[in-house]
């Protein structure tokens, strides 16, 4: 006898009707499933895709009364990804389920990266969709932590193309003085689901946009938006969700979405969710901590060191190269995507800014900003006058830039010292000149900068080719100030201050994605030949300068090698060959994030209480450190991917089962960032790891280059791209003796390995790195 109707628990199938037979296999298999149940019923919620749908989605009141929804990810539909954030940001259990034998969208889910952190189940048919919903279902939701990073209480999911919405969204936080943690995808290539969890959680705030574009990456993006959207309603955060007027937005958030037409119209809706921010930080009493486990409490820190500036100093690993660059020895910082650089930015500025008398500059330009300088002036000038025009603009900027700092440093101070009273009034007036724009951050200036001398170029030289430039020319063309009069003043002022640090970053971000080019080097040797002329020229006056450029090696190798004064410059290179730094590095985080009575504890005493200390007959920390390729951020990835399924099952250290869950999820990561920067440097190579799946784990020289061959490389760059995949770790060399040598196994000296393939020659095998084994279906034996 069937329980009455209002005894059933409702659970909600949420799904798309894309593809129509699926929409009736699902229908079929929630038929047979109810039949079997008794106290449970669900019910079918077919998604049509259509915008307009003049109905509003039951699922979200339906959240609220059921323990647990099930959502088909087979395609994705924007309302089914808003609601399954929504579902677990409410704190209940949401089950994903796909069709194994419908491609859908299972490659935009790889890039996307969040349905795979979070785990699903796959049905071949009706039956064994049917199966999957009658199984027992643990209901208890994901743990959701509830400390609030007051320091940095703003989470944002950053566009895929920097300017425009980007920019304001950025700068007017900074205006609202609210630091901000954000998903950046140039950084990472796919949002880890554990990770947006815990950055909305700790937020009391929370920023996206919605594209609403044609290409594959806008819908890519706005996934990840609107899942992040989904967890911060469900959670009750603020929320910003941002979308052009013009946009078709999806029914779930067409109520609480914000359009702009302009500028002027994103700087509003910012301006009032600043005051709902400030709201909610001012709450008297924050939700408070349910009973977690040690593993879900334990916090180890963000794989993105922008997002842990408030928490880094607490667990740096004071290497040999920040000691260097701390004491001034170095004007360039380089090292591998993930390495540390950004990391070792933050702790070198922040250190020197502990002492209140130096002068801090840290400047993060973006190749996007540059875009209008490239393509409206630099292509049409001779090679010395691109050099003559470009080092003057960085020149300039630099001593704008720390007059800024300076104005700023001292604003209110000024009024109460009478040693810089009347420096800082002469100064503030030798700054602000008529025509020109001291207003925004950063970004904003070098945008404005960086047109106004495009405008002014157009305006005098047209757009004729290899024009050449006068000394004359390119002083009227880049100043608006009187320059010597700037730094004499300049000058004056350090004299009442320590030195003067300026530190650029992320100077290769945003460049083109059809890869480097002649002009993107001569950009950076310009930067650094015009700090080296400010050091020069503020040391005459009895002034310490250090003007530090922090860049990924491969691209500085890559551009650099086209200098004459290649490798005469005084630099660290952070490149990771011991294992054991790393173990350190990540024992650092782990007693900081366990608490001070696990200060003193050695790693071989606090490793076996979080981690299985054994998987396939390897020591654990072993195993993920030899698919880290000897990169930080890759170690910390993928602890934080093992944890977060490890936590999310109330487990109370991570097993096997969580550990190769959480391998398979950060191969899969490692497989889309390392596409996107072997394209970023060699564009044809695009799409080429994916060529190796189901491929042998170990290759011949020849299969190697008939694999290279079928993935479209022309015959005369096959060395070249092979050379690429030992340079980046994808492959190593293995030699006679059995021995398997990748790049950081020789000290990143490629041509070791290359020397070492021809000396083989027939009898060299070429083997596939075990980190993109799980992601590419390659099995290690």
């Amino acid at each position: 006898m069937q329980p009455h109707q209002e005894c059933l628990e409702h659970v909600f199938v949420a799904y798309p009707s894309r593809d129509a037979s699926l929409a009736r296999l699902i229908a079929q298999g929630v038929a047979k499933a109810n039949r079997k149940l008794t106290t449970r019923r669900y019910e079918p919620w077919e998604f049509n895709d259509i915008a307009g749908t003049p109905i509003i989605s039951p699922i979200l009141d339906g959240i609220e009364v059921s323990k647990f929804i099930v959502a088909d990810i087979t395609y994705l539909n924007p309302n089914v990804v808003y609601e399954i954030g929504f579902a677990i940001g409410h704190s209940r259990r949401c089950i994903l389920v796909r069709h194994a034998n419908t491609e859908g969208d299972l490659k935009i889910a790889r890039e996307v990266g969040i349905f795979d952190t979070l785990g699903y189940e796959t049905y071949n048919d009706d039956d064994g969709l049917s199966n999957t919903l009658t199984a027992y279902i643990d209901p208890s939701p994901i743990s959701l932590p509830s400390q609030m990073d007051r320091l940095a209480p703003v989470y944002i999911v950053e566009p895929p193309v920097k300017g425009g919405i980007a920019t304001v969204m950025t700068s007017r936080l900074k205006k609202a003085r609210y630091r901000y943690r954000s998903f950046n995808p140039v950084e990472d290539a796919r949002l880890s689901a554990v990770d947006a969890i815990r950055q909305v959680a700790s937020s009391a705030g929370v920023m996206v946009s919605i594209l609403d574009g044609d290409q594959e990456q806008s819908f890519i993006h706005d996934t990840r938006a609107l899942f992040v959207a989904g967890l911060a309603h469900g959670m009750g955060k603020p929320t910003l969700i941002l979308a052009h007027s013009s946009a078709q937005v999806p029914l779930d958030i067409r109520d609480t979405v914000k359009a702009y037409g302009r500028h002027e119209d994103i700087i509003e809706h910012i301006a009032n969710f600043s005051l709902e921010i400030t709201e909610h930080l001012q709450l008297a009493n924050p939700t408070p901590l349910r009973n977690l486990t040690p593993l879900q409490s334990l916090q180890i820190g963000d794989p993105t060191a922008e997002n842990e500036m408030t928490t880094l100093a607490s667990y740096f690993l004071n290497t040999n190269q920040y000691s260097r660059t701390l004491r001034g020895e170095v004007n360039l910082v380089v090292g591998r995507k993930g390495a540390g650089k950004t990391a070792l930015f933050l702790q070198l500025r922040d250190k020197t800014r502990s002492d209140k008398r130096n002068v801090v500059v840290d400047l993060k330009p973006e190749g996007y900003q540059l875009l209008k300088l490239k393509e409206d002036i630099l292509a049409h000038l001779t090679q010395g006058a691109s050099h003559h025009l470009v080092t003057a603009f960085w020149e300039y900027l630099i001593l704008l830039e720390i007059t800024y700092k300076l104005l700023e440093k001292d604003k209110k101070p000024h009024k109460f010292n009478h040693e810089i009273r009347d420096l800082y009034i002469e100064l503030d007036k030798a700054y602000r000149v008529k025509d020109f724009s001291a207003e925004g951050d950063f970004s904003e200036r070098l945008l404005s900068l960086s047109q106004r001398i495009a405008q002014d170029y157009a305006h005098r030289f047209g757009h004729a080719d290899s024009t050449k430039l006068t000394t004359d020319q390119v002083t009227h063309l880049v100043y608006s100030h009187d320059v010597r009069s700037l730094r004499n003043h300049v000058s004056k002022y350090l004299e009442q201050k320590g030195s003067v640090w300026v530190l650029f970053d992320n100077l290769d971000k945003g460049w083109s994605t059809q890869g480097v080019d002649v002009v993107d080097a001569m950009v950076l040797r310009c930067l650094i030949d015009a700090g080296r002329k400010v050091e020069r020229d503020m040391r005459k006056d009895g002034h310490t300068v250090h003007c530090i450029v922090f860049i990924r090696n491969d691209v500085y190798e890559h551009l650099m090698r086209q200098s004459a004064d290649y490798g005469k410059e005084m630099r660290v290179t952070l490149d990771w060959t011991d294992p054991d730094m790393l173990r350190e590095l990540l024992r650092l985080r782990l007693v900081a994030g366990l608490g001070v009575e696990s200060h003193d504890l050695t790693f071989e005493q606090i490793w076996p209480r979080l981690c299985v200390s054994h998987y396939k007959g390897e020591e654990t920390s072993s195993y993920i450190i030899e698919r880290a390729l000897m990169r930080p951020r890759n170690v910390i990835k993928m602890f934080s991917h093992a944890k977060g399924f490890a936590a999310n099952l109330n487990h109370q250290k991570i097993d096997e089962c969580d550990l190769e869950k959480g391998i398979r999820a950060y191969s899969q990561d490692l497989l889309v960032e390392l596409d996107h920067e072997l394209t970023d440097v060699f564009p044809a190579a695009k799409d080429l790891l994916y060529h190796f799946i189901d491929s042998h784990h170990e290759l011949t020289p020849g299969q190697l280059q008939e694999l290279v061959q079928d993935a479209g490389i022309d015959n005369g760059e096959i060395d070249h791209v092979i050379n690429f995949l030992l340079y980046y770790g994808i492959l190593g060399v293995k030699t006679a003796t059995d021995e398997v040598h990748y790049i950081f196994n020789v000290n990143y000296d490629l041509k070791v390995l290359q020397i070492r393939a021809a000396r083989g020659r027939e009898s060299t095998r070429y083997v596939m790195n075990p980190a993109f084994r799980p992601a590419l279906g390659i099995r290690d034996v």
